[in-house]
């Protein structure tokens, strides 16, 4: 299975866990902004022979074993002239709890996974 090539780690420890920022508790329906960031604590590399290619959000609704895939970004420049940070953004609104799950992928390391429970407030 696939399960045992993902990595993942504390990553305040590991460069290559993609960081999931966002509140714990939302109300149903309403928009949040959820932030996955690669190298929060320490930076990674991001030239042309290492660098992280792509980074995707997904949500998994509680109850349920479909992964939705939220966001997805290609980070395409690692050359001298420009550079992209390995993080993006995206605004969503949830029916239900669940589970976000945000992966990336090191071109030199492979994949790298963390997640982040999202419950819903009153």
């Amino acid at each position: 299975m696939i399960g045992e090539y993902i990595k993942t780690a504390d990553w305040k420890a590991e460069k290559h866990v993609p960081v999931i920022e966002c509140p714990g508790q939302v109300h149903a329906g309403a928009p949040f902004v959820v932030t996955v960031a690669v190298g929060r604590e320490i930076p990674h590399p991001n030239e042309p022979g290492h660098h992280i290619a792509w980074a995707a959000l997904y949500f998994i609704p509680e109850g349920t074993s479909a992964a939705v895939e939220v966001a997805r970004t290609d980070f395409a420049a690692h050359g001298e002239t420009v550079r992209t940070t390995p993080t993006f953004s995206a605004t969503i609104a949830i029916a239900r709890p669940g589970t976000l799950y945000a992966t990336a992928y090191c071109n030199l390391h492979g994949l790298w996974t963390s997640e982040h429970p999202v419950t819903l407030g009153a």
